[in-house]
């Protein structure tokens, strides 16, 4: 495991002088990672794309939708029933196949995001968390450092003007953050 610090910058041609600049004040090539951090939702961390396996917000629309979409259903049967001496029997499914999509999407759409609220072990109202930070996208230079380089990079990186300074530690070697992880906790220097 090593100990890496990171700087984020908005372009290329930035990155590029702080790899210059840091090779410039002794860091070998092979302890220098530099690459384009996607943004928040876009690191194809899962075969189909995206971050997460499922949206966070979503979990309960399934409840919600089945819930509204049996009490629409009924709803639209009776209303078909009404139409029945105009229609016939077909109102009835008609009505009850109408109220059961309704409903089922009124249900699905309301439920959404609810459990951001509810703590799901207790089902009580969940305590406020400090938002973490995110990395924001752009172009991220890493290095590994030990602990006498280590405020070398720091100021290199503040002398390139980089966005945001990192603190981490993983397994940098051969010019690869092999270890990266896109939703790590960032550590601000």
């Amino acid at each position: 495991m090593h100990t890496i610090i990171a700087g984020r910058y908005e372009l290329q041609d930035q990155a590029d002088a702080a790899v210059a600049a840091l090779q410039q004040a002794g860091f070998r090539r092979d302890a220098l990672a530099a690459f384009y951090l996607n943004p928040n939702g876009q690191h194809a961390i899962y075969p189909i794309g995206g971050d997460d396996e499922s949206s966070p917000g979503a979990r309960h629309s399934g409840t919600g939708a089945a819930k509204a979409g049996a009490v629409g259903a009924v709803v639209g049967a009776a209303a078909g029933a009404a139409t029945a001496p105009v229609i016939g029997p077909v109102g009835i499914a008609i009505g009850a196949g109408i109220g059961a999509y309704t409903g089922s999407l009124i249900g699905a759409v309301s439920s959404t995001d609810q459990e951001s609220d509810v703590d799901e072990q207790t089902g009580q109202p969940a305590e406020v968390q400090p938002k973490v930070t995110e990395r924001e996208p752009g172009v991220l230079v890493a290095v590994r450092v030990d602990d006498h380089s280590r405020q070398q990079a720091i100021d290199t990186f503040r002398a390139t003007g980089a966005e945001d300074i990192e603190h981490a530690q993983g397994e940098l070697r051969d010019g690869q953050w092999k270890d990266f992880d896109p939703h790590a906790v960032v550590q601000c220097v």
